[in-house]
């Protein structure tokens, strides 16, 4: 998926109030740009990263300039959680996620479960899959690590799979992770234990946990292997 051009380099001054940045601009210029992410963006955050932007020409727009990357030891990561939900849709109709081949067709945001919506919903011969995609960004120790906070609502995103497993479809937890630096990816325990629990009670109960990293560079940002899922 190509990213929008031109992309414009800064420096990260703070993130604040969750969907904010200050960042000052290569040419000194210092601008607030929006920050699409509500996670805690534990580890991606840091004052003095260097940053990409990108820029929208909406004049009814606050806040001209979105946060599009980070740059952490050398490597750029993707923080829009807007995208992660493309990149599966895309993965899946290039037939890079061999888990989730052989659908007719792909729909996204079906409404479902409690006041819910599906991200993906694939259909066809095989039958309903429901997919859910999840963005992550926080890496330690190799394991790219999901949530960064605490999600209540990605908690009640397991149980309604569990119910979708239980009327006699298929399940998918999709982590997309958005930088190149993981081995595999697990639940991050210490900041939401309650959502390690569950994930491992709907993998018991027939959900399907799903990963694949993505290449990403100020060109663009794709798809490009799965990584093991270890829930041990």
């Amino acid at each position: 998926m190509l990213l929008p051009k031109p992309l414009h380099a800064g420096t990260l001054i703070r993130r604040y109030k969750r969907f904010l940045a200050d960042v000052e601009l290569e040419n000194g210029e210092i601008i607030t740009a929006h920050c699409p992410n509500s996670g805690s963006m534990k580890g991606c955050a840091i004052a003095g990263s260097s940053v990409l932007l990108s820029i929208s020409d909406n004049p009814k727009r606050k806040f001209r300039f979105t946060w599009e990357m980070v740059k952490l030891n050398g490597l750029w990561v993707g923080i829009n959680t807007f995208l992660p939900n493309r990149l599966a849709r895309d993965a899946i109709e290039r037939g890079t996620v061999k888990e989730l081949a052989g659908y007719d067709s792909i729909r996204p945001e079906v409404p479902y479960g409690k006041n819910s919506r599906i991200d993906l919903l694939l259909s066809g011969t095989k039958g309903l899959c429901y997919v859910e995609v999840k963005n992550v960004t926080l890496v330690e120790d190799d394991a790219a690590m999901f949530p960064d906070a605490v999600t209540v609502r990605g908690q009640k995103h397991l149980n309604e799979l569990v119910s979708v497993v239980r009327d006699g479809y298929r399940g998918v937890i999709f982590f997309v992770v958005q930088r190149t630096d993981a081995h595999f990816v697990a639940p991050a325990d210490e900041i939401d234990p309650e959502y390690g629990r569950l994930l491992r009670l709907a993998v018991k109960n027939g959900v399907e946990a799903v990963a694949y990293q993505a290449k990403v560079s100020p060109q663009e940002i794709y798809l490009a292997k799965s990584l093991p899922v270890r829930l041990d």
